[in-house]
């Protein structure tokens, strides 16, 4: 372990649940690289993931966004092609596309947007966009006619947030130099996104715990009982 990370660890009370403010200040305190790091959270619920109405899974744009410029890719044809162009996205096409990321590996791109005609098109990139969590879902918005929103709002900062197979939602919620008080606001928007998207099905506890830590950082705990 680096001595930054040392350091910083001796910041942190081993057992202690902090609260969110006192957490991301901490976040703050122990993001010492180089480059501005990004924050993420972690949070692990109590549901099944294996089973289909324990899903969590959604999309949400946090009012200040990720500190992270995104490229967007959309898949439209006619009058949507223009609107996805003139609403700032970096690609846009339908077939070409398909070929090119298929035969060149080419993956240049953060968000892909679809419309929904074209999904028969793209469904092929499922086995290598769905491993990246890049193919379009209806559920994300990122299938739908209105791509020049999609794309705004991806430009804004919308992420998607979705359990892995140990149960556990992990997204970023801007950069340490947004400073405690953007990075509270972006972090209360995306619990409050989980917590409504609880599912009917989930049983007991339902936030397990949570954690924020910056890219080179420790992980910080936060209070889970306090989020509701």
């Amino acid at each position: 372990m680096s001595k930054k990370y040392v350091d910083s660890v001796k910041l942190i009370e081993k057992n202690k649940m902090y609260d969110p403010a006192e957490a991301l200040s901490l976040v703050c305190q122990t993001s010492k690289a180089k480059f501005d790091e990004t924050v993420e959270l972690h949070v692990r619920l109590g549901v099944d993931s294996r089973h289909a109405d324990q899903q969590v899974r959604g999309a949400i744009v946090l009012p200040h966004g990720t500190g992270k410029s995104v490229k967007v890719l959309v898949f439209a044809k006619g009058d949507r092609a223009t609107a996805a162009k003139e609403a700032g996205a970096e690609y846009v096409g339908d077939v070409d596309l398909v070929e090119k990321i298929t035969k060149e590996n080419w993956f240049d791109f953060d968000v892909v947007i679809a419309t929904p005609d074209m999904m028969a098109t793209i469904g092929r990139l499922g086995r290598v966009l769905g491993p990246k969590g890049l193919m379009p879902n209806p559920k994300a918005g990122t299938v739908t006619m209105d791509v020049a929103k999609a794309v705004t709002e991806a430009k804004a900062g919308k992420i998607e947030y979705r359990l892995d197979k140990t149960n556990i939602i992990h997204c970023p919620i801007g950069k340490a130099s947004f400073g405690v008080e953007k990075l509270q606001e972006n972090f209360e928007t995306l619990i409050g996104a989980i917590i409504k998207a609880k599912p009917v099905a989930a049983k007991g506890q339902y936030i397990k715990s949570c954690t924020l830590a910056s890219t080179m950082g420790p992980g910080i705990k936060v209070n889970s009982a306090k989020l509701g």
